[in-house]
């Protein structure tokens, strides 16, 4: 993008200062922190900012079904901007049922309004599972069923988000129960995706970070469409990278240090949570580059010293126990390879082949060792421990 920031004109700067009552550095510090979080190429903050200054504020709908609040709850929490000033200058929230004003038949008509006045240009956000079986009667709003308004809501919408682990793919309300024969929910609680037939934007997280909602919004505002996702619908700014890749505690995984138990020495000193259950491994989301309600980079479950649950993970979240060790997707621990530009030597020798083959040899045993490290051996351990026992008993 050509532009810049400091191009755009410095009476709209002030008319936006105006209406957000906003500092014109806090707003321009917003739309560069929102284009980095997309990972926008540098000037993307000018056309931010200008999408957040002229163009016409996006209608939202956003529907509430088998969930906690939650997610309205973290949304509530955000400062950059507030609340007052996302849901009055930067977007147009028409419905949402525990902000709004309205209530009842008030509440529904502005439902309605809003839809007809923005057909095939507003956003739906949907917070929550939506139950299917017995056609949907546990969960019910105005005397129509979840089923029935999200189909409705979805027909004429311009995007559809679906926010939280609840909607992305059913979250806690899916979980099986473990009784004798049972295959599914007592509610059979699916994701919207699922119960809408085609693909959604999603944003899962128990709850997840108001910023991954707010930066997709400004990118619907900023550029007319969604951002690029994954398979899942996850927008890739905030899920593309795995947790475990850029953890505060990484550097202890690779070196080996774990926490073998909450409050012992490694948990004291900060070491690795992998071996307490940790599911960062297989888990996509930006929690340690981005935290949590504004109070620092460590706010968030692994800064805290908890194992990640891999609550934005469908099919680990909710259903893999906690102290279950992750499921490794990539391990690269540093040590292992050799550099990206390897220095060039001016001849070689049979001492330095000696040499090499000793490091060649250290790298070896340090492999399995790293194996080890890892918790990857478990099978081997049993088999060693088998071993023992039977070289115990023929003594």
């Amino acid at each position: 993008m050509s532009a810049s920031i400091f191009d755009l004109n410095r009476d709209s700067l002030a008319a936006v200062e105006n209406r957000l009552q906003m500092p014109r550095r806090e707003f321009l510090q917003f739309c560069a922190t929102v284009a980095a979080t997309l990972g926008l190429p540098a000037g993307a903050e000018a056309a931010v900012a200008k999408a957040v200054e002229s163009a016409k504020r996006p209608s939202v709908i956003w529907l509430h079904f088998q969930e906690c609040t939650g997610c309205s709850e973290s949304l509530l929490r955000a400062e950059h901007p507030t609340l007052e000033k996302l849901i009055l200058d930067v977007i147009s929230l028409d419905y949402h049922e525990t902000l709004m004003a309205a209530a009842g038949h008030q509440a529904e008509a502005a439902r309605k309004d809003a839809m007809a006045a923005n057909k095939g240009k507003y956003v739906l956000v949907i917070e929550g599972a939506i139950p299917t079986k017995q056609n949907g009667i546990f969960c019910k709003i105005g005397g129509r069923t979840a089923i029935d308004l999200a189909k409705e809501c979805a027909a004429d919408a311009a995007a559809v988000i679906a926010i939280g682990s609840c909607a992305s793919w059913g979250g806690m309300p899916s979980t099986i129960p473990s009784i004798a024969g049972a295959d599914s929910s007592p509610t059979g609680s699916a994701g919207v995706a699922e119960v809408l037939g085609k693909p959604v934007v999603t944003i899962p997280g128990c709850p997840p970070n108001p910023y991954n909602f707010l930066a997709t919004v400004v990118h619907f505002l900023t550029f007319g469409s969604l951002p690029a996702v994954d398979k899942l619908g996850r927008p890739l700014f905030a899920y593309g990278r795995l947790i475990h890749e850029n953890c505060e505690r990484r550097a202890h995984f690779d070196a080996g240090r774990f926490a073998m138990q909450f409050g012992d020495e490694g948990h004291r000193k900060g070491y690795c949570l992998y071996k307490l259950g940790c599911k960062g491994p297989e888990t996509y989301a930006n929690c340690p580059t981005i935290g949590f309600g504004d109070a620092g980079e460590n706010n968030w479950p692994v800064g805290c010293g908890h194992p990640c649950i891999g609550c934005t993970e469908k099919g680990v979240g909710f259903q893999k126990p906690i102290h279950t060790v992750a499921k490794m997707m990539n391990v690269a621990p540093p040590l292992q390879y050799p550099r990206i530009s390897e220095e060039v030597g001016k001849g070689s020798n049979f001492a330095s082949a000696a040499a090499l083959a000793a490091i060649a040899g250290a790298a070896a045993g340090g492999a399995v060792m790293l194996a080890k490290n890892l918790g990857l051996s478990h099978q081997a351990a049993e088999l060693e421990k088998t071993k023992e026992s039977t070289s115990k008993a023929e003594v």
